[in-house]
Order: C-alpha cells, then structure tokens, then sequence
C-alpha cells in the first residue's frame, strides 16, 4: 500500500533569502497570496485548477486555517488540511497532499509556508497577548510536560538539546569537528552558486567554521542555521494537470513519517532518531534502493543533524557517518550533492519555510532547473523533514517523469 506516483510537484516558489526584510510588511494571508501566485504562475496553470490546500498556520486566525484562506484567496476548496509538524511541517505537507490528490480528493493543491517577515501592526488595537515562548519552548501551556518539567529547570531552545545530541554520539562514536565542519563548508558552496542565497558570493572553509565562536559544545555558530526572511510554496497536480503545466512533473513516489518524542528527556536512545523507521517505509514505498538517490535535501538545522540523518536514513552505518563525510564530496558537482541550494545553514531558515526550502531545492534539481548548481541527470531526489529536537520526521522520495 502507498502512493502510486500519480501526484506530481509541477510548480515551486521561494522568495530570495534576506537578513532584514524588503519592502513593507505583510499579513500572513497577503504572504500566502503571493507565494500561491508565483507557484502558479511557474506551473503555467491558472488558480482556477486549485481545489486543495494545506497550510501551518496563520497569524490572522488562530483557527480555521484553511477557510480563512480558501475565503481570502478566493479559491473554493475539496480539501483543506492544517499540518503541525515542526520542521517537518512541509515535507508532511506534500506526501498528504498527494494522497488526497491520488484518492481523488481533488486536483491540484497548494502548499505554501510563508516565512518569518515581519507583520504589520494596528496603529487602533494592541497586539493580542499570547503565551511566552519561553526562550525557544514550543509548549509552555501549563500542563504540557514541557513546562511542568522542562522549562523551570533551563531546558529550554534548540541549541542545548542539539548539543545534547551530539556530546551523546561523541560519546558512542567519536566525533571529528573537522567532518561536522565540511558539512557546513560543502553546502556553503553549494550556496555559492545560488544566487538568491543569503551567503551567495561568501565561501567558507573548515578552518573558518572551527574559528566561530562556540555556541553549545560541540557546536560551533557556523554549524548553526542562518535566521532570515522568506517564504516557499509548491504546486502538486494529478496526472492530467501535470501534462499541461510548463514543467517536468516531479511525482510524489515514497513518503514515511514517524513521531517518537516531544523533548529528548524521553527518548528512547538520542543518537537513533525516528528518520530511520520514516526513511524505511519512503524506499520500501517507492521501490527504490539508496544508491537510486541522484541528490539529497536533508533538513539542517544544525551539522549533527545532516550527520545523523545520512547514517539513520541508511546511506551509511552507524557511527561511520564522520568519516563517510570526509570521504564524499556533498557539493552538486560531487559524488553524494546535499543541500544544492545551500540548506538552511547557507540559503538561510526563512521560518516554518525552511523545511519548504528542501522541498523546493529537490523538485528544483529534479526539474533540471538548478542552473550553475544543476546536478547532473538528476532524476531522483530524497528530502527530509525534522520538527522539534529530532523528534518529528518525514521522507520523501521524489522522481521526475
């Protein structure tokens, strides 16, 4: 059981990646409008096909997502859908827009994540209160575990829990800082020859991410995910659409999806994350083997977090990741091309749109629209999404027609 490929990625829409915002601000919905109608408009298809749209949230409604938008947009919808993932947020997103377009749900849908800009402010009513996010906490409602027994002991953001991790895996494994490094320098170069990347034009060496400042041990700033302006949205079509749009159809051929945890304090083993069982289920859905695998774009919040991935997703063994690192070259020209378009650590994280940047950068490649950075007969991708701290994960695998 799984998808069948039938639903294709036909049209993609990311804003170039800004350390402050250009121009004035948006609403949520206004941000949604925009990216709806790039998205289209890269398709060649008119609004007038959509009957579908997923989406997070939106500042302007803390319920009623979907109809909020259906309403605004103008746009009469078979199916809505409101996905709370984290950072797998987005490639949960595509795979349950396929599904619906394979049961026949509807035809095409939208899926769009605005990004961090910044929203405009009634000069005639205050901004509405909400609950502190308590220096990163996602649940600080009394009575979640989190604020009951994380956040009156620090256990708090996203940095110490990473660096949890990875003093963890150091402890099993090893860890070579010189491997975590090359990460960050290979997307970096990856993000050298794309032109809307927040550090396009900006190479970095290992010695240059060794000589940041240390954020939370082992983690050094530039193994960290660059905070920036943005927004991306995707387009999926069913078959006959897909013939008529301008692009290759990019088809929707695996997904997995596997929650363990909300906070590491219980997970079962910190270095053996859930990606492992979501990336599993993707190939064993798609009929693919790993060494099918063109490109990969892997969520990178941090370095550890694309070490770990490659080794729980299967393209190399446990604990062999620093080293398989060393000995691949990441960049789009080489042997195992990561992140083409530089990743959230150098196109920059445009907010929940990070996870949508991976989306976009894999139906990109697979398009045979990655210009200067295209990788060569790429025709099959794998993306992943991680929410939380390693504790919310997607996979999918798409292939072009």
């Amino acid at each position: 059981m799984g998808l069948r490929g039938d639903a294709a990625i036909v049209g993609i829409a990311e804003l170039p990646a800004e350390k402050k915002q250009s121009g004035p601000p948006r609403f949520t919905i206004d941000q949604y409008a925009h990216l709806a109608k790039l998205a289209l408009d890269d398709a060649g298809l008119p609004a007038s096909v959509v009957n579908g749209l997923v989406t997070h949230g939106i500042q302007e409604s803390d319920m009623f997502a979907p109809a909020t938008l259906s309403e605004y947009l103008g746009m009469p919808l078979d199916f809505g859908e409101r996905v709370d993932l984290g950072g797998a947020t987005a490639a949960g997103m595509v795979w349950r827009a396929a599904a619906a377009i394979e049961l026949g749900a509807c035809e095409a849908v939208l899926c769009v994540v605005p990004g961090s800009l910044m929203l405009p402010r009634s000069e005639r009513r205050a901004p509405a209160s909400g609950s502190p996010l308590w220096y990163g906490a996602s649940s600080g409602k009394y009575g979640s575990p989190q604020a009951e027994f994380e956040i009156p002991y620090g256990n708090v953001g996203q940095n110490a829990p990473y660096a949890q991790i990875a003093n963890r895996y150091a402890a099993e494994f090893g860890y070579d800082p010189r491997a975590t490094a090359k990460i960050a320098v290979d997307q970096r170069t990856n993000a050298c020859s794309h032109p809307d990347a927040v550090f396009h034009g900006k190479p970095l060496s290992v010695d240059d991410v060794l000589a940041s400042p240390m954020i939370a041990d082992p983690i050094r700033m530039l193994e960290v995910v660059m905070r920036v302006q943005g927004g991306a949205a995707v387009l999926l079509t069913n078959a006959d659409l897909a013939s008529k749009a301008r692009n290759r159809p990019v088809r929707v051929t695996g997904f997995g999806e596997h929650l363990a945890f909300k906070t590491p304090t219980y997970a079962e083993d910190l270095v053996r994350t859930p990606i492992a069982r979501a990336a599993d289920r993707a190939f064993e859905m798609a009929g693919l083997e790993r060494a099918d695998v063109d490109m990969a774009s892997l969520y990178d919040c941090y370095t550890i977090t694309v070490l770990m991935t490659l080794e729980d997703a299967g393209f190399c063994p446990k604990g062999t990741g620093m080293q398989w690192v060393n000995d691949h070259d990441l960049t789009f020209r080489g042997d195992f091309p990561v992140n083409t378009a530089g990743g959230q650590l150098s196109f920059g994280q445009a907010g929940m749109a990070g996870g949508m940047h991976h989306v976009v950068d894999a139906a990109r490649q697979v398009m045979g629209r990655g210009a200067d950075a295209q990788v060569a007969d790429c025709d099959t991708a794998f993306v992943t999404g991680n929410g939380g701290i390693m504790s919310e994960q997607v996979a999918l695998l798409l292939q072009g027609e």
